[in-house]
């Protein structure tokens, strides 16, 4: 057994290391193909970083690229993950953005189009494809993410209006640099990205779950077998056709976890009538993995 779990953490490590490389290439020709010719700022750092290599680059000061100062602007949220996430989280968070540094200086832009709007809507769905690829294999894209899993950690709330207000600015940057068209093109940018690392990391996607069964000890025995997952018990219920007795069971589930909920309903009552609710809001605890 202890050598199994070895194995299945040696695979978990090498996954999530691949993965990191895998958002280095993907950053990087969003930045290099896509955002650069077409003057699109990202979100985030990573937005940050084009923006003071935008405002270095005529100054005749030091001048350093973007993919340095992508690098250099995470540095000190690498210590913070450090003390307050975690070190395994903070390893592949820091190769994540070595990956993505080094990509991006390595690969030469090519000028595919110079169209702001086709620029801002690939170069943000490659990335947004990257980033939840990253987030589904359980790292970090660094940035903003360190800032947000902190103070959630702290306090249970998330960063969403900080996150709103950093990125308002990185558009309003993009107005007075390029242009205010450009603004529009960078926020439709930040809306696909959006979009897309939803389509891809469905673990934050909540969904409400109810169970009409006559088998419930064995539906929950096997749900919570493949799952962490509280369930509420309601007995007393009535079919209306047979007049037969029920049972009802209520949970909230990811969308993530919605594979092993099927695998647990045809594992224990593949008879059961299963009603399944999209993006509920969630008031009080819900179990996520720690990063």
């Amino acid at each position: 057994m202890d050598e199994l779990q070895r194995i299945w953490k040696r695979h978990q490590y090498v996954a999530r290391a691949s993965t990191a490389f895998i958002y280095g290439i993907l950053v990087s020709i969003a930045m290099n193909f896509f955002w650069t010719p077409g003057k699109i700022y990202s979100s985030g750092i990573t937005g940050l970083a084009q923006l003071l290599e935008t405002l270095t680059r005529n100054q005749g000061l030091f001048h350093p690229s973007t993919a340095l100062l992508l690098f250099m602007l995470n540095i000190p949220l690498f210590l913070l993950a450090w003390l307050q996430i975690g070190h395994r989280f903070t390893l592949f968070t820091f190769l994540a953005v070595v990956f993505s540094s080094i990509m991006i200086k390595l690969l030469k832009p090519i000028t595919l189009t110079t169209d702001p709007i086709i620029c801002a809507i690939f170069g943000a769905a490659i990335n947004g494809f990257g980033t939840g690829l990253a987030l589904k294999n359980g790292i970090s894209t660094g940035g903003l993410d360190i800032i947000g899993l902190t103070l959630r950690k702290k306090t249970g709330k998330s960063i969403g209006t900080i996150n709103m207000c950093f990125n308002a600015f990185i558009v309003l940057a993009a107005g007075a640099v390029y242009g205010w068209p450009y603004a529009f093109y960078s926020a439709l940018g930040l809306i696909v990205n959006a979009r897309v690392m939803d389509m891809v990391y469905t673990r934050q996607q909540k969904m409400q779950v109810m169970i009409v069964t006559n088998k419930p000890r064995s539906v929950v025995d096997c749900i919570q077998s493949h799952m962490r997952r509280g369930i509420t018990i309601v007995h007393g219920a009535e079919g209306a056709y047979r007049h037969d007795k029920k049972t009802i069971l209520f949970t909230v589930i990811s969308r993530y976890e919605q594979h092993d909920l099927k695998a647990a309903m045809e594992e224990s009552d593949p008879y059961a009538f299963v009603s399944i609710a999209e993006n509920v809001q969630i008031m009080g605890r819900f179990y996520e993995p720690e990063p």
